[in-house]
């Protein structure tokens, strides 16, 4: 493979059969784009090679499968029920609900703006790579750069947080239980519940790892097993319902603020309960090297699972408001879902059994972002990005995956994982930062197109026109909006152990990329190995060769 500021020879590529070309066609006007239907994978790898990659990684995933991996990635019952805790405290049941369908509805557009791009460029550098393609020449580098930190920063910290919120959570499963004074059986010190995060993290790699070719047979186990999670949740709080029931008014009406904040402001906090669920939305893109037609799965797998997600959140919390104990109690309980399951249930091993497909989903979902996050890490690594890129850009022969990008994901989740020992806040600190990383990249790929004229979308299967430009225009605003919004404490007034450190891991991490660019980057990096002026040049190489 080329590397960053090296010549990169298309024409030395090994020959393709000639069918693998015959995809290529020109839209009108002459712009070389890039027909998908009759795909194989090795016409998509064909495309990789035009991008400027040679394939390394086996193309196994069908169009329902990297939809189904998108859903697993988002494990909306879990996310949501880890992250209640926000709009309960911010706006209560209307916050729960209606903020659902904003982040859901806001997000959407997120996912729709980068499907038109992704369908022009499908690498596993995802949003890093499309922005150094959109963006001017004299930008390139240092839009790229940028994008390409926030990205595998907030790959790596969502991973993270997805990891330490599964730890919480069953802390707060096994406290359902309680012992003779009314008190939950478990109250673990923080060395206690840091190893049982380490181990949660250690099982994720050890599954996403050594057991890849089995991945989407898990995902699709895994969506048939959230449903019927979610129906059993359904029924049971609904039928059984020993706290009462509340109105309807009440569940999706009523606005209870116990933030500290005012009223309007202290309501949109909450959205962060929606915004941690669906911020894997983006995170599919890596996976485009492994997947058999990429140009138009992943944008399809991308979208339809934000309607699919909205859906299955919706079902969720409905009942979960429904029979929603005084708020008051459910936030000062452990962990708020058990506790409204053990209220609305009244049997404490009935509680629990409704617990267990979330903390099933949670490991799922920690596989499938350590996957993502893995494959981001790698991408960006084997352009050079990242200190000591030698080694994370090799994929292991042996396992099929960028086994070391793998590793230094979780060494870093560990690292960061000690946090925790300053601040019972830590959870808090990784979603909020991982939102802001993530939604920082997926913004930066189209603000540049926005902002270029949308030019380049004419060379990809899905241009939008006047909608896609809404689109593009809502999500700008979106990361304009909680990138300040989600630096905020949920709580006033603050203290150390309500404080949001999502700054300063924010911060922290900015500062890293910062520091290694100043160090090595400013001098040495060049971004992808294909310019964009190569890769239009070899689109159309193609077309007249075939």
């Amino acid at each position: 493979m080329a590397q960053p500021g090296e010549g990169f020879d298309y024409e030395s590529r090994p020959s393709r059969p000639s069918n693998a070309h015959s995809r290529f066609k020109s839209k009108e006007g002459g712009v070389p784009s890039y027909d998908h239907h009759g795909a194989t994978p090795a016409e998509a790898d064909d495309l990789l090679n035009v991008l400027g990659y040679q394939s390394e990684l086996t193309r196994t995933r069908s169009t329902w499968q990297v939809a189904f991996m998108s859903f697993v990635l988002a494990s909306v019952p879990y996310g949501l029920a880890t992250t209640i805790y926000y709009p309960l405290i911010g706006g209560g049941p209307s916050a729960v609900i209606w903020g659902w369908v904003t982040v859901c509805s806001i997000m959407a557009c997120v996912a729709i703006s980068l499907g038109e791009i992704t369908s022009v460029y499908p690498t596993a550098g995802g949003v890093y790579y499309q922005t150094y393609m959109l963006s001017p020449p004299r930008f390139r580098t240092i839009t790229a750069w940028i994008c390409g930190w926030a990205y595998v920063l907030g790959n790596i910290t969502i991973t993270l947080a997805v990891n330490f919120g599964t730890t919480l959570f069953i802390v707060g499963c096994v406290n359902i239980f309680e012992n003779g004074d009314g008190e939950g059986v478990w109250d673990p010190p923080d060395w206690q519940v840091f190893l049982v995060f380490v181990a949660i993290t250690l099982l994720c790699n050890f599954i996403a790892g050594g057991f890849n070719k089995w991945l989407p047979i898990l995902d699709t186990f895994a969506v048939f097993w959230t449903f019927s999670g979610v129906i059993a949740i359904v029924i049971c709080t609904l039928v059984i319902a020993k706290g009462g029931r509340r109105s309807a008014s009440y569940a999706f009406g009523a606005v209870e603020t116990n933030s500290g904040w005012i009223p309007g402001w202290s309501w949109c906090i909450g959205l962060l309960h929606g915004a941690y669920a669906t911020s894997a939305t983006g995170m599919i893109i890596s996976m485009c090297e492994e997947v058999r037609e990429p140009a138009t799965q992943v944008p399809k797998a991308m979208v339809g699972t934000i309607f699919l997600n909205m859906a299955c959140g919706f079902i969720f919390l409905v009942p979960l408001v429904f029979v929603l104990p005084p708020i008051e109690d459910v936030l000062a309980a452990p962990s708020p879902v058990p506790y409204i399951l053990k209220i609305s249930i009244g049997n404490n091993g009935g509680a629990f059994a409704l617990t267990v497909p979330i903390l099933v989903l949670s490991i799922l979902c920690g596989v499938c972002c350590t996957t993502a996050s893995s494959r981001a890490t790698w991408a960006f690594a084997r352009d050079g990005a990242i200190p000591g890129s030698r080694w994370w850009k090799t994929v292991s022969p042996r396992l099929d995956v960028p086994f070391n990008a793998m590793m230094l994901c979780m060494t870093v989740e560990i690292i960061l994982g000690v946090i925790y020992f300053g601040s019972v806040a830590a959870f808090n600190a990784f979603s909020g930062s991982g939102v802001i990383f993530l939604t920082i990249s997926y913004t930066m790929p189209i603000l540049v197109s926005l902002l270029t004229g949308r030019k380049a979308l004419s060379q990809g299967h899905y241009d939008f026109g006047v909608f896609g430009i809404i689109c593009n225009c809502i999500a700008i605003a979106w990361c304009l909006f909680i990138v300040p919004l989600f630096s905020m404490p949920a709580y006033l007034p603050t203290t150390a152990d309500t404080m949001n450190y999502a700054s300063v891991v924010f911060v922290g991490g900015v500062t890293v990329s910062a520091a290694w660019y100043f160090i090595w980057g400013r001098a040495n990096y060049q971004g992808p190995p294909a310019k964009e002026e190569d890769v239009a040049r070899r689109r159309s190489s193609v077309i007249s060769n075939h």
